[in-house]
């Protein structure tokens, strides 16, 4: 099982495969590295590599949650590519993984051979982050994973009409596990959500977010694509719209009945993913 260790001593899982150029791919807040399962076939002839962040799949979790930050993921994403003797990555980055990159991008460009964008922005909804901090470190109250994807196809009906039961049975199983007792057990550590809210309001509330503008416009000379879920509750079509008009090069496509976040073996989505490796060629 593949794994490093990152310079303050936590063991994290990755996975790597293929022999092209290499593509890192960084999940959701709350996701990991087989959330990418859906795009892996159609980019077989890169190197993707699929980081578990720490306390997230089966990386190790973190002794201090507060180490559960975005400059850290990120040091933990360029301490990867150094384990794995690499100068440069496109970086797929789905929601928090987006976040991260661009946070990269400012600190570590050179890092960076080109950025894909799933589902998120330098301004994040707020019904999305309140939908976001409902679930954060609580199980779904499903006895088993079946029960859980028919909640979840039943809870998404709306912003992912006709996805079938199969796919969410499948996502089900990367987000959770059968406890032995019975019930869902969480495939990251529940302690997530305290590095989230603001210490004066509980666990309840997020941290107010800080002004990403200038880490997105650190993006303005690599490859850059950005993908939005059509029906996305995080990632608004006028974000979008000024995230364009500020970087007239930045490719953006919105991906049909899809929200937060698409699953990125779309056709649009694959299109743009595509555009993006072949600059960086």
């Amino acid at each position: 099982m593949p794994r490093f260790t990152t310079s303050d001593g936590l063991g994290l899982h990755f996975e790597d495969a293929g022999t092209g150029a290499p593509v890192l791919c960084l999940a959701g807040l709350t996701r990991n590295g087989a959330d990418f399962t859906w795009l892996a076939p159609h980019v077989a002839d890169t190197r993707l590599i699929r980081l578990d962040y720490r306390g997230r799949g089966r990386s190790d979790h973190a002794a201090d949650p507060q180490s559960y930050s975005i400059p850290r993921e990120g040091l933990d994403a360029v301490e990867l590519l150094d384990h794995l003797g690499l100068d440069r990555a496109v970086i797929i980055g789905t929601s928090r993984g987006g976040l991260i990159a661009m946070t990269l991008a400012a600190t570590h460009r050179d890092r960076l051979a080109g950025v894909v964008l799933n589902d998120i922005g330098p301004e994040l909804a707020e019904a999305g982050l309140a939908r976001i901090m409902d679930y954060v470190g609580r199980a779904p109250p499903a006895t088993d994973l079946d029960a859980a994807a028919e909640a979840l196809m039943q809870a998404h009906a709306a912003d992912f009409p006709g996805v079938p039961l199969a796919r969410w049975r499948a996502q089900a199983g990367f987000m959770w596990f059968e406890k032995p007792e019975g019930g869902i057990g969480l495939r990251y550590d529940a302690r997530l959500r305290e590095a989230l809210a603001t210490p004066d309001a509980g666990a309840g509330a997020p941290q107010p977010a800080p002004d990403l503008w200038p880490f997105f416009d650190a993006l303005s000379d690599l490859p850059l694509a950005s993908i939005r879920g059509a029906n996305s509750d995080l990632f608004s079509a006028d974000c979008q719209a000024r995230m364009q008009a500020r970087n007239p090069g930045m490719i953006a496509t919105a991906v049909p009945d899809r929200g937060h976040v698409p699953f990125l073996d779309e056709p649009p989505a694959l299109k743009a993913i595509r555009a993006v490796l072949e600059a960086v060629r």
